[in-house]
């Protein structure tokens, strides 16, 4: 038997509360989704929880343990797709079905093969009510790393960069510490402790020795990936240190270097690729179970990232400061677009001020982005 559901008021505030509680495990479930439950007897919350990480229960599961008998005749609210198979843990339908719920309200359907529409139709066939797409924007942002990655293989990709009013990312000599505030740099710490890897080029490590960590504004820092054609890279540096962060660095395949047997003998993981290209490290981290990285390259880079469709999001400081000088460096290099109307327009932006700087995020439309740059 099929049985569907309209949505009512009170759902939507339900479903939000689902998103506050999936949100406290950012950064902690990959390559699993944010999910969170709550559960609602008589208008009242009876039960809540949330999926804390891989190989543990998924949040359904945990509402249901907190709210015990109550769950029966209750509403169930979750931001994403009921599991329907068995995986590292049983499916979440069946413990919904005995749990003796009546209605499920779902905030957007799982695009996992394995699931999608399979947990509804579960449900639906126990003669549960199931009500789809409340707050479904909202839900899909929050998952779009997981879903992004499910649908394309690859990571979900975010260029990140800081530029002075001028469009600069350093001075003329290379310079760049700091163009933003520390509110601001605090905003990407942030941003890797939730970002599966952070990936620089070999300039990046050798100019600026960057640590890469969430600097102690999250529990957990990303995997931290160079690239690096030569491996033409300091004897030391801050990534070679694996005590805070594991470092991973790809370089090509023909690559004849006493730095590997170095960087090896140090803990770094090296992995060499036919082509050192960004669509290979992103298929090589895709194989790894990685959902999303974080693009903190320089201008060169990102621009063969783009160009890839390795970016999906930016992320852009502006810091109202002047550098000047037309050889001082600019986020990102050359695309090979001569006019003005070829420029590759965001979507969904929103301008947000940090301090004294102001963060523009957005989306690109892969349709606009070249194919490949000209370097």
């Amino acid at each position: 038997m099929s049985v569907t559901d309209v949505a009512n008021p009170a759902d939507s505030d339900y479903l939000q509360r689902c998103l506050q509680l999936a949100q406290q495990a950012a950064g902690k479930t990959s390559p699993n989704p944010l999910v969170g439950s709550v559960i609602v007897a008589d208008g009242q919350v009876v039960g809540e929880g949330f999926h804390p990480g891989v190989g543990q229960p998924h949040a359904e599961v945990f509402a249901l343990r907190a709210a015990g008998d109550r769950a029966r005749g209750a509403t169930l609210y979750v931001n994403l797709e009921p599991c329907n198979h068995i995986g590292r843990t049983p499916p979440c339908t069946e413990a919904i079905i005995a749990a003796g719920i009546e209605r499920v309200v779902i905030g957007m359907i799982d695009p996992d093969p394995r699931v999608s529409g399979g947990g509804v139709q579960r449900l639906q066939q126990a003669g549960i009510r199931v009500t789809t797409g409340v707050e479904e924007r909202a839900s899909q942002r929050l998952n779009e790393a997981f879903s992004h990655s499910v649908i394309h293989q690859r990571p979900f990709g975010i260029l990140k960069y800081a530029m002075t009013l001028d469009g600069k990312i350093a001075a003329t000599g290379g310079h760049s510490a700091w163009v933003t505030s520390p509110a601001s740099r605090a905003w990407v710490h942030r941003l890797r402790s939730q970002t599966d890897a952070v990936i620089v080029g070999g300039q990046t490590v050798r100019q600026d020795n960057p640590h890469l960590t969430s600097h102690g504004q999250g529990d957990r820092s990303p995997l931290r990936v160079v690239m690096s054609r030569t491996l033409d890279l300091p004897e030391q540096a801050h990534l070679w240190d694996q005590q805070i962060a594991k470092t991973l660095v790809f370089c090509g395949a023909d690559v004849v270097s006493q730095r590997q047997d170095t960087l090896l003998k140090q803990g770094v993981e090296v992995v060499a690729l036919p082509e050192l290209e960004p669509a290979h490290v992103l298929s090589a981290l895709h194989q790894r179970g990685l959902r999303s990285v974080l693009w903190e390259c320089g201008g060169q880079l990102s621009a063969r990232a783009i160009a890839q469709h390795g970016v999906q999001k930016v992320c852009a400081f502006v810091a109202p400061k002047i550098i000047g000088g037309p050889a001082a460096p600019s986020p990102i290099g050359e695309l090979g677009l001569t006019k003005m109307s070829e420029a590759i327009a965001l979507t969904d932006v929103t301008i947000e001020a940090i301090a004294p700087d102001l963060l523009i995020q957005g989306y690109l439309n892969a349709t606009e982005v070249t194919p490949e740059p000209v370097l």
